[in-house]
């Protein structure tokens, strides 16, 4: 099948997060099958021209501008982008858009639907019920008809299900569909003991919760490193002062290029994200895809999934139980080897990407043949983490 993946940002310091990685690990799934797969988005940040793949997979990227200043990635657009997918859309037998309400994804879903080509949407948990005064004119506009046109809408978790039809209707072609992860190439380091937070640091990841627990730690385990590693998102200035009145061994190494994630992952020791109602956080699966076991809170969408299969444990969102299991692990080197192994084997047999390539093109193929690509409301099933 010839496939069009469109993403909002791409950048070289994954500013973005999860949806691009998301979408560059489907497509390289996707052409180890024999498809050929482009992916197309805005970008920003490079030195000299726009990359033309990423991670090996082709790409066709716009230079992004900011034309609602204030409100983030919302307000982004990338003019030339939609005029090319106006075009490009028809040499693909689907195109699949990473949909957000940002002004790069909404305007060339509504393209590729104007050239009548079939259309799946994903939206990541980023499209749910809004006050925000802006949603409101943009979901008449764009979100509705998009969503209530595609062929295909999926989604993660129930939670997301939910607030899709709270936004768009009953009538959307829901699919449940989990994130996979590549399997680990890195090799583990056991370079001393390191906890590590890899992610945006953005409010809801709460990086200054991670600064406040390794201060406590730090206490008992005097010679761990605590790094926190990934863009600025609001909660930069926080972190950095609660750093500089640190004694504990904290530093903030900045954001690293996407595709140099496995090999960070590999040299912790545990891998902690604190966030609260994240709904299908790639870091954790690349934690545990590189054998790293997991500390996360129970309003995580794989929050189970770690509970289930014992890699990592599962807090509530205080510090005081934070602290106390990232202590525990420390404290306890057979138990940290023994879910770090469980973590890994948990990522190959539960989040493969052959077996998402394999239900990824079902979904396409029904859409390319004009079939309902997605079950009727009282029929989506629940996505198994």
């Amino acid at each position: 099948m010839r496939i069009l993946s469109v993403v909002t940002l791409v950048s070289p310091t994954g500013e973005y997060g999860g949806p691009v990685r998301v979408a560059v690990n489907q497509a390289r799934a996707l052409r180890e099958q024999g498809h050929e797969v482009t992916i197309a988005g805005a970008a920003r940040g490079f030195d000299g021209p726009l990359p033309t793949e990423l991670d090996g997979v082709p790409a066709a990227l716009f230079p992004a501008r900011t034309v609602l200043p204030g409100v983030g990635f919302a307000g982004l657009a990338a003019p030339r982008l939609r005029s090319w997918i106006a075009t490009a859309a028809r040499e693909a037998d689907v195109v699949h858009v990473h949909l957000a309400r940002d002004l790069v994804t909404l305007p060339a879903a509504r393209a590729v639907q104007a050239a009548g080509v079939p259309l799946v949407v994903q939206t990541h948990g980023m499209i749910d019920p809004s006050g925000n005064p802006l949603a409101r004119p943009l979901d008449a506009l764009w979100t509705k008809p998009v969503l209530r046109k595609a062929a295909a809408v999926l989604f993660l978790t129930p939670v997301e299900n939910e607030g899709l039809r709270a936004v768009a209707g009953d009538s959307l072609r829901l699919v449940p569909l989990g994130n996979g992860v590549p399997a680990s190439r890195a090799r583990k380091d056991d370079d001393g003991l390191e906890v590590l937070y890899l992610a945006r640091l953005a409010p809801r990841k709460r990086p200054e919760v991670f600064v406040a627990a390794a201060e406590r730690v730090a206490e008992r385990f005097p010679d761990v490193r605590f790094r926190l590693v990934g863009p600025d998102e609001g909660r930069g200035d926080e972190v950095n002062r609660l750093i500089g009145s640190a004694t504990a061994d904290i530093r903030w190494e900045g954001p690293i290029d996407p595709a140099s994630t496995d090999e960070r992952m590999a040299r912790a020791s545990v891998y902690v994200l604190p966030a609260v109602d994240e709904p299908y956080p790639m870091s954790v699966l690349e934690a545990m895809a590189a054998g790293v076991p997991v500390i996360v809170t129970d309003t995580c969408g794989l929050a189970p999934a770690v509970s289930e299969s014992g890699s990592g444990i599962v807090v509530d969102a205080r510090l005081d139980t934070l602290t106390d299991a990232i202590t525990t692990l420390l404290d306890d080197p057979e138990r940290r080897r023994r879910m770090g192994e469980t973590a890994r084997r948990t990522a190959e047999e539960r989040f493969s990407m052959s077996a998402i390539a394999r239900d990824l093109l079902a979904v396409y193929r029904r859409a390319a043949g004009g079939e309902p690509a997605g079950a009727a409301p009282a029929d989506v099933p629940r996505p198994l983490p």
